[in-house]
C-alpha cells in the first residue's frame, strides 16, 4: 500500500469539499466526512467523484477496448455491491418482486465499463472489510455477535469479480440472440442461493404479505393511533417540521403523488453519499385510513434533494443527454434502466434545487457486506453467487439504454472477450488506492492527540 502524497491529500479535501461544501477537518464533523472514514468500502460509497477524477486524470486505466464510444449507455454512476437489491416493480404499486439496481442519484449516460470498473473495485473493498471486522480493525453497525463467522479474501473477491462479468456477458449474449431478453429480469434463486432467503423476506413484506403490517418499508415507519395514521416517533430516523413547512411541503408535492399527504418528516441519517442532502418521507393514503386493513392503501414517497450525478463533472461532454437537471436526469435513467419503475417517479424544482420524487418500495430487501462477505463456512462461495446476480441485473439494466439494436452488447461482448482481465486488475488496483485515500481522510477528520 502506497504513501498518500501532500498532492493527493489537497485533491481528497478539495474534491471532498467540491461536493460536500466544506472541507474535511475534524473540527467541522461533517457526518458524511465521519462515515467515510470509518473503511475503505465506506470511502468509496461517499466519493464517488474521487473515481471518476481518477478515471479522468489517467490514475485508473480500463483497457481501450472498454472506452469504445458504443459502450455509452444509461449507468448507475454510483455502482457498487450494496446499491442492488430487491424490490417490488412499479414501485409500492406492484407485486412482482425482482433483484436489480436499486440506487440512481448518480446516474447519468456514462461508458458501461465504468459501472463495471466501480463494482469490481467494492468486491475488493467488501471483503477487506470483512476481513477487518474479524480482525477488529472496523467496526460494524450491522453486527455485534462475530463469532464462528469467516471473512471472504482477497482471493475471493477476485474470483468474484471474473463470475460478475462471466455473468455480465452471459447475459448479452442471450439479448443478442433473443433482443425480447431484455424485458426479463432477476425474478428467482436455486435452494441454498444467498439471495433465496432474502426474496423470501421481500415476499413477505409486500402488500398482501405475511409481515406487511409489520416488517415493510410502510410497517416499520408509521403507527395507526385513534384512527389517525402518521410516522412514527423516531428521532434518529425522523425529525419532525413545524406547521409552516408541513403546510408548504404539502402545497408543493401533493400534484406529483397518488393520493393525499397524511403526515411529512425530515429523514435524518440516511445514506453515505447523501448523507448530507436533505430528504422528506411523505406518508400517502385516503384520507380516512379506519383500520390495518386499509394499510394497502397506503405508502411512503421519498422527496430527495438532488445533485450533479457524480460523473458528469469531470467528464461534462460524454452525452448531451446529461444537460438535464439533476433530478429529471435521475428520473430518466431510472426509467430506461428498469424494467416497470416507479409509478411515482418524479422531478420538482423547489426552493431553487432540484428534487427527486419517488415510492420507498414496501418490500425493499438488500444485503450488507456483513452479509455477503461474512459465513461460518466457504464465505467466497455467497460472495461468487451475489456477484453472478449482480452481472445479470446490470446487464439488463444496462441493455436498456438502446433497444434499436444489439450493437452495445455485441461491442461490450467483444471487449470483455479481450480485456476482462485488464479490468479486474484495474479495479484491485484502485481498491488499494482507495484504501490509502481512507487512511489520509482519517487523518484529516481524527481530532489531534493531547500532547
Amino acid at each position: 500500500m502506497s504513501i498518500v502524497s501532500a498532492s493527493r491529500n489537497n485533491l481528497i479535501a478539495r474534491e471532498l469539499k467540491r461536493v460536500d461544501g466544506r472541507t474535511p477537518r475534524a473540527r467541522t464533523k461533517l457526518a458524511k466526512h465521519q462515515k467515510m472514514a470509518a473503511n475503505p468500502f465506506r470511502f468509496l460509497r461517499g466519493a464517488a467523484q474521487m473515481f471518476y477524477g481518477d478515471l479522468k486524470s489517467g490514475r485508473i486505466v480500463l483497457p481501450e477496448s472498454l472506452t469504445d464510444k458504443r459502450l455509452i449507455t444509461a449507468i448507475m454512476g454510483d455502482c457498487h455491491l450494496v446499491n442492488f437489491g430487491l424490490l417490488t416493480e412499479d414501485g409500492s404499486h406492484g407485486d412482482d418482486v425482482i433483484f436489480c439496481p436499486n440506487d440512481f442519484d448518480d446516474a447519468c449516460f456514462g461508458l458501461a465499463s465504468w459501472d463495471l470498473a466501480r463494482f469490481c473495485t467494492s468486491l475488493f473493498l467488501a471483503c477487506d472489510y470483512a476481513d477487518g471486522l474479524t480482525n477488529d480493525d472496523y467496526d460494524s453497525d450491522e453486527m455485534n455477535d462475530l463469532s464462528g463467522l469467516e471473512a471472504a479474501s482477497q482471493k475471493d473477491a477476485k474470483k468474484a469479480a471474473d463470475a460478475f462479468l462471466k455473468s455480465y456477458r452471459k447475459t448479452l449474449e442471450k439479448i443478442v440472440s433473443d433482443p425480447d431478453h431484455r424485458r426479463s429480469a432477476v425474478l428467482k434463486f436455486s435452494k441454498g442461493h444467498i439471495l433465496e432467503a432474502a426474496r423470501d423476506k421481500a415476499l413477505k413484506r409486500a402488500a398482501g404479505g405475511k409481515k406487511f403490517e409489520t416488517k415493510s418499508a410502510l410497517g416499520k415507519a408509521v403507527e395507526l393511533t385513534d384512527g389517525t395514521l402518521r410516522f412514527r416517533d423516531l428521532p434518529e430516523r425522523y425529525k419532525r417540521l413545524d406547521a409552516a413547512t408541513m403546510s408548504e411541503i404539502r402545497r408543493v408535492f401533493r400534484p406529483y403523488v397518488d393520493d393525499s399527504i397524511l403526515d411529512i418528516v425530515l429523514r435524518v441519517g440516511a445514506g453515505t453519499g447523501s448523507v448530507n442532502m436533505d430528504r422528506f418521507y411523505l406518508l400517502v393514503g385516503p384520507d380516512e385510513v379506519d383500520g390495518p386493513e386499509d394499510l394497502p392503501l397506503c405508502h411512503i414517497v421519498e422527496v430527495k434533494q438532488q445533485r450533479e450525478a457524480a460523473p458528469i463533472h469531470h467528464f461534462p461532454d460524454i452525452s448531451p443527454n446529461n444537460r438535464l437537471n439533476p433530478a429529471h436526469l435521475s428520473v430518466d435513467c431510472q426509467r430506461v434502466m428498469q424494467r416497470r419503475p416507479d409509478l411515482v417517479l418524479d422531478e420538482v424544482v423547489w426552493r431553487d434545487d432540484h428534487w427527486l420524487v419517488r415510492s420507498r418500495h414496501h418490500a425493499r430487501v438488500g444485503l450488507d457486506p456483513e452479509d455477503i462477505c461474512l459465513a461460518t463456512k466457504n464465505p467466497g462461495k455467497a460472495l461468487k453467487q451475489y456477484a453472478r446476480s449482480c452481472g445479470s441485473a446490470l446487464a439488463l439494466a444496462h441493455a436498456r439504454g438502446d433497444i434499436r439494436s444489439t450493437r452495445f452488447e455485441e461491442t461490450m461482448i467483444r471487449a470483455l472477450d479481450r480485456d476482462a482481465e485488464g479490468l479486474v486488475a484495474a479495479a484491485e488496483g484502485y481498491a488499494d488506492q482507495t484504501m490509502c485515500d481512507c487512511l489520509a481522510l482519517q487523518k484529516m477528520v481524527m481530532p489531534p492527540l493531547l500532547s
